[in-house]
């Protein structure tokens, strides 16, 4: 197996480095820090020789936040990245891609759950959501022209362990464990499909075998928990798993934040095997045991 990243600066190295410390030396791994707008040559370069029967594509710059902010910075990543990948892909003859794309593509889309085949045309909201559904757009070109086999699997608001920090879970068990109030964007009735990583790993898993085992594919399905949670009672429920009594600031909302994402998971159930596990008090259990842990660690 070959991992591939930038160490884009958007959270610290040394996190990043931290999250691979428990692979990074194992004899079947190998890594290479490689910039995919560099193009086509900089992937040659790094991997001239290793043979390759299937590509997982989870770089990009995240955040749709951000990527408000950042249009263009986020557009060069993951549309001019994922070119030069796919290119890179189709010079050395590699077949078989898995493409993370994210629930942010539906926008908001007034029809619930979403569902795989819902017309997206005019749904995107934010860059980063546009930048995730042109991503779609050059899978669906490039199985087309080169026969490449591909699923887009949209990943709705993953968390656990090794979160990044930037996101909501992880920034509210730091503010209640400093006795900070927590911000709350609207009204808190907004909405999410929190998905424990674990079961995304395992969604991710069972697309790759599909790949493996079947020819001329291209499919997009949902990899979410088919229950989104409101803003309130995920925040009530981090300060059930903390042991602290939440208080709130309530905020305007953030531009390019969608009012709910909610997955239609059938497809994936029936093409996959996929099915979900981990319960949302369970999945911030075990959350907040590793940010205890890790935040002794790093104190220490």
């Amino acid at each position: 197996m070959v991992g591939l990243d930038n160490f884009d600066p958007f959270y610290d190295r040394s996190l990043k480095l931290a999250n691979m410390a428990g692979f990074a030396h194992h004899p079947l791994f190998s890594f290479h820090e490689v910039e995919l707008q560099r193009g086509a040559e900089a992937l040659a370069d790094a991997l001239p020789a290793d043979p390759i029967d299937l590509v997982v594509h989870l770089a990009a710059k995240a955040g749709v936040g951000p990527s408000v902010r950042q249009p263009i910075a986020y557009l060069g990543n993951n549309v001019i990245g994922t070119t030069h990948l796919l290119e890179w892909m189709r010079l050395r003859g590699i077949g078989k891609l898995f493409f993370a794309s994210s629930s942010s593509v539906y926008g908001n889309t007034p029809e619930r759950p979403f569902r795989e085949d819902m017309n997206l045309l005019a749904s995107c909201i934010s860059p980063y959501a546009a930048s995730k559904l042109a991503g779609e757009q050059l899978t669906a070109t490039y199985h087309h022209l080169y026969k490449l086999d591909v699923i887009n699997a949209r990943f709705f608001t993953v968390y656990g362990p090794r979160q990044r920090p930037d996101l909501a879970i992880h920034k509210f068990v730091r503010l209640l464990r400093a006795g900070q109030p927590i911000p709350v964007f609207g009204d808190g009735s907004t909405a999410r499909d929190y998905t424990f990583v674990a079961d995304t790993v395992d969604g991710i898993a069972r697309g790759v075998q599909y790949l493996l085992s079947h020819s001329g594919v291209y499919q997009t399905v949902n990899l979410g928990n088919n229950s989104p949670v409101t803003l309130l009672n995920l925040i009530h429920a981090i300060g059930e798993a903390v042991g602290v009594t939440p208080e709130l600031h309530f905020q305007p909302m953030q531009a390019g934040d969608v009012d709910v994402t909610y997955a239609d998971i059938n497809k994936a159930r029936q093409l996959l095997g996929y099915s979900p596990q981990t319960s949302l008090a369970d999945g911030l259990a075990q959350f907040v045991e590793w940010e205890r842990t890790h935040a002794l660690t790093t104190t220490n």
